[in-house]
């Protein structure tokens, strides 16, 4: 007797042509996601081949697309910075969240791989990308009154609560706050 999914294939093969296969909400999403940084990269003045984007392209892309964000992000002089609940509206920038740049990222990077880049070329792989996604991470908890607590995976430690804040009283400042 024949499983399901061997009836199902002979039941296609037989009828000559497949089902319009619907993709999932991912694969939609990275696509739209790689025809938008493809646009992005036609739109720049010349237009850039993706043979030559490189990670410089994708962090213009990523800053690019902060005009288009949802969420409040304090600055360092506004009366609301670090509180996670303020009282009161402000005229504080909205940004993309760092969690949506994240995930467009991960889109991206495995789209330019399916579409035949290399992974040893992806520009959305660079170390770049990864600083820069972890200072907007960064920049958004401090803003919002949020301690950012960092997964320290070299010495165990048996201390409760033991050094882990040092990281978060350095005085860097980034343009994206």
């Amino acid at each position: 007797m024949s499983s399901p999914r061997d009836r199902g294939k002979s039941l296609m093969e037989s009828s000559g042509s497949e089902p319009p296969v619907t993709p999932s909400r991912y694969e939609s999403q990275k696509r739209r996601d790689w025809n938008t940084f493809g646009q992005y990269l036609k739109n720049q003045r010349p237009s850039v081949p993706m043979s030559h984007c490189s990670c410089n392209h994708v962090l213009d892309f990523l800053r690019y697309l902060d005009q288009f964000g949802k969420t409040k992000v304090h600055v360092p002089g506004c009366m609301f910075y670090g509180q996670p609940e303020p009282p009161a509206p402000c005229t504080c920038p909205l940004r993309q969240a760092w969690g949506s740049l994240d995930a467009l990222i991960g889109r991206l990077r495995a789209a330019y791989e399916e579409n035949g880049g290399s992974p040893e070329t992806n520009p959305f792989a660079s170390g770049a990308i990864r600083v820069y996604l972890r200072e907007v991470r960064e920049c958004q908890a401090k803003a919002r009154g949020i301690p950012y607590k960092k997964k320290k995976k070299k010495k165990p430690t048996t201390e409760m609560g033991g050094g882990g804040d040092d990281s978060s009283s350095s005085s860097s400042s980034f343009s994206f706050c």
